[in-house]
């Protein structure tokens, strides 16, 4: 593996397992709370956690593979989960008029991973 594909990937990891953690870890009013999270009114609390697995595990799945020398094509499957998981977040904030870019340059930095 490549220096540009640890720095990438563990940049999106880190950011995807911070984000996930919250998620999982903070209940929806808590989330609510915070002036940044309003998408979270559309969503169910256990909707919200199951998006926060996905980011958790996708953010896993960059790293663990390549880490073990284990079925490294699973990272490629994370990355474009986690993409498309970014592209329906960035759906959301803009149908709810609200920021999307940093939804989707993050989407961006996780599909970049497949090419380095």
């Amino acid at each position: 593996m490549s220096t540009a594909y640890w720095v990438v990937a563990g940049i999106a990891a880190f950011a995807f397992l911070a984000s996930g953690m919250m998620k999982v870890a903070s209940s929806r009013e808590k989330l609510l709370a915070n002036k940044n999270m309003g998408w979270a009114a559309d969503f169910s609390d256990s909707q919200i956690k199951l998006i926060g697995l996905a980011e958790v595990l996708g953010a896993l799945g960059l790293i663990l593979p390549h880490v073990f020398s284990v079925a490294e094509v699973l990272s490629k499957v994370a990355a474009v989960g986690l993409f498309l998981l970014m592209a329906g977040a960035a759906n959301v904030h803009r149908k709810r008029k609200e920021p999307f870019a940093p939804a989707l340059i993050l989407g961006l930095v996780a599909l970049v991973t497949i090419f380095l």
